[in-house]
């Protein structure tokens, strides 16, 4: 063998011994980065779950808290429509009783009034029960539409109690 001959082997085992220390080395580079990405990927997958279960309790307290808010709402829409169905039925009661002449709206005189141009005494007279000042009642009619205005008021502040309570429970 010539020395070139030896130089080339002599460079062949080299490469060959420097080959297979790469490959040692490789894979003991693969076995410690598999523990470490095995410790890794355990670690995610309890964070993952941790995150998860978070997610679950939250949601899970958000629609505890939209049940109770609907309860809430259901439980008020129903005593203002009470309120609303117990107005209407009185304003009808009402109705009924001054149409048929059981009840009379009046409203009350002032008969210090010199501008009103009504000349009614002041004190109370002899032939009337009554001891308070002078009243003027309403024809039955008048008091009909007065009796609706108030019946329309009525409904209008139950309503606007209603958007209230919605709104206020909304907020919450």
């Amino acid at each position: 063998m010539t020395p070139v001959q030896k130089l080339a082997g002599l460079a062949v085992l080299i490469l060959l011994a420097m080959a297979l220390s790469f490959g040692a080395a490789w894979q003991v580079q693969d076995w410690r980065y598999d523990g470490k990405l095995a410790k890794q990927a355990g670690q995610f997958q309890t964070d993952l779950d941790t995150i998860g279960n978070a997610a679950t309790a939250q949601a899970r307290a958000e629609q505890d808290k939209r049940l109770a808010t609907e309860k809430q709402l259901a439980a008020s829409d129903q005593q203002h429509t009470k309120e609303l169905s117990d107005a209407q039925r009185n304003q009808a009661l009402l109705r009924d009783r001054l149409a048929t002449a059981d009840v009379r709206l009046s409203v009350l005189l002032d008969a210090t009034d010199s501008a009103s141009g009504c000349d009614v005494p002041a004190t109370p007279g002899a032939v009337r029960v009554v001891h308070a000042a002078r009243r003027a009642q309403l024809d039955p009619a008048h008091a009909q539409r007065i009796l609706a205005i108030t019946g329309a008021g009525d409904n209008g502040l139950i309503a606007l109690r209603a958007c209230q309570a919605y709104v206020r429970a909304m907020v919450r």
